[in-house]
């Protein structure tokens, strides 16, 4: 069952066409602006589990700082083999609160 935390608030969150690191307990999620959206997803890359909230974005691509893998901010997809994703969780900004759900 999907649990609704908050991790900030609004003016936390990142600029349009940056990504930022948000931790939930002993996770950490990275949430990215792209095209005035925000996106929020697993910060691990599975390539070699690098940082994605550290990473930048490259067109319409979160790129990971470690070794440039290039992922899909909404649907997690990875850039160079789309039938592979990392996990995505819904975003809601409630008032100046910021909410993930994670399951």
């Amino acid at each position: 069952m999907a649990e609704k935390v908050k991790i900030g608030r609004r003016s936390d969150l990142p600029a349009e066409g940056e990504a930022r690191e948000f931790e939930i307990g002993e996770r950490v999620v990275c949430v990215a602006k792209l095209n005035g959206e925000y996106a929020a997803l697993d910060n691990v890359c599975p390539h070699r589990g690098g940082p994605l909230g550290q990473g930048v974005i490259e067109g319409d691509k979160l790129v990971c700082p470690w070794h440039g893998w290039q992922f899909d901010p909404k649907t997690g997809a990875v850039g160079h083999a789309p039938d592979q994703r990392i996990a995505t969780y819904p975003l809601t900004i409630e008032g100046d609160d910021v909410f993930v759900e994670i399951s």
